[in-house]
């Protein structure tokens, strides 16, 4: 017997269908106007290949020039950043460019992992990217860190990028973060701590799902518990509250240093 939904003449009807679309294919690719669009496209890279030599140095200093130019090579397919060796990294170095970068991030990350847990805003992480590279270094944009991040990622390194507001948080280790964590690490972004009741107030969860998030937070490292605040226990997620980077202050210090 067949199986439910299958029919040998349905097989057939589709196989037939499947070589028509092949040939019109293969007949496409062979014609007057599948090949002026494959010329203009070596054109265009040809184009893009003495731009880039021509403005090599531009491209390397400057961070806007450089964000255009991804665009340029975006528009043909062409991912500079994409083969190790090749054509574009060999003579723009720009894959060693953001390879550089990669490794001064993981350094920052690691060097603030004991207070932050492994969490830092893309801001912070820009300012201290920017102090390790002293004064005469090329100047690196927001977007050569998220460029740079996504390539870790690649390399499967634990890094993830997480939309809170109107920027990103930047998560250097691997911890488990689902939905729920994401939306209370974006309630907390306005005061850099988060309290249940604030959780059930704007999400409208029960207790124990709020305490399950926050139990997570603590545990991964990512948020401090402060009991002798006012009215109940307040989570402070370091990675938010930025003040806490220039001085080394604890939780209950940074309360009386609010306002």
């Amino acid at each position: 017997s067949t199986c439910r939904g299958f029919s040998p003449k349905k097989a057939k009807k589709k196989k037939k269908k499947e070589k028509k679309r092949k040939e019109n294919r293969k007949q496409h690719n062979g014609s007057p106007e599948g090949d002026r669009m494959s010329k203009q496209l070596d054109m265009f890279k040809t184009n893009l290949e003495e731009f880039a030599s021509k403005h090599k140095q531009e491209i390397r200093k400057n961070p806007e020039f450089r964000v255009q130019f991804q665009d340029m090579c975006a528009t043909i397919g062409v991912d500079p950043l994409a083969s190790g060796k090749g054509f574009w990294s060999e003579m723009l170095g720009v894959g060693d460019f953001y390879y550089e970068l990669g490794v001064q991030i993981i350094e920052v990350c690691l060097a603030l992992k004991h207070r932050n847990g492994g969490l830092i805003t893309l801001e912070e992480l820009h300012q201290q990217v920017l102090k390790g590279r002293g004064k005469f270094a090329q100047d690196v944009s927001q977007d050569d860190l998220i460029r740079a991040i996504k390539k870790l990622k690649a390399l499967g390194t634990g890094f993830s990028i997480i939309p809170v507001g109107g920027t990103y948080l930047i998560q250097s280790v691997p911890a488990e973060l689902n939905m729920d964590h994401t939306v209370v690490l974006q309630l907390a972004e306005k005061n850099g701590y988060v309290t249940v009741s604030d959780i059930k107030a704007s999400l409208k969860w029960e207790t124990e799902r709020a305490r399950q998030v926050l139990e997570h937070l603590l545990k991964e490292g990512l948020a401090w518990l402060d009991l002798q605040a006012p009215g109940e226990a307040h989570y402070w997620l370091p990675a938010l509250f930025t003040d806490l980077y220039s001085q080394e202050i604890t939780a209950e210090e940074a309360r009386e240093a609010l306002p």
